[in-house]
């Protein structure tokens, strides 16, 4: 069983930058591939970022490519999502979620995820 908790949302203007955290409590967090989605209002959830155990292939959705980072600690079971020179339009709010499988690859489809954090909101302000 894996239960995600995302933190370090907030508002911040256009321009800036945020990191997120999302803190997985399992002892087999090294060996799963995690995720970042993303859902606005009146929009369906996307992906935004995507890592595998080892961390060696992290994958980007194409509106972030340039601007994000998403990195893993498996000492401390915290995957993080650094996002720079934020934009309006990345307002959202962000969710982490967890592969079940172990060793398996990152995927952009939210259905191949098993275990999703109750998200954390971004406000980019223009």
């Amino acid at each position: 069983q894996v239960q995600p908790v995302e933190s370090g949302g907030g508002l911040v203007q256009a321009g800036g930058s945020l990191r997120l955290s999302c803190a997985a409590s399992a002892r087999t967090f090294s060996s799963i591939a995690m995720g970042w989605f993303r859902q606005a209002p009146g929009k369906e959830r996307e992906f935004v970022a995507g890592i595998g155990w080892s961390g060696r292939t992290p994958s980007y959705a194409d509106s972030v490519k340039g601007r994000f980072t998403i990195s893993r600690d498996n000492v401390k079971n915290t995957v993080y999502l650094q996002m720079n020179s934020l934009k309006p339009e990345d307002t959202a709010v962000y969710y982490c979620a967890a592969k079940g499988p172990l060793y398996s690859g990152t995927s952009a489809d939210p259905r191949d995820y098993d275990y999703w954090g109750q998200g954390t909101q971004v406000t980019v302000s223009s």
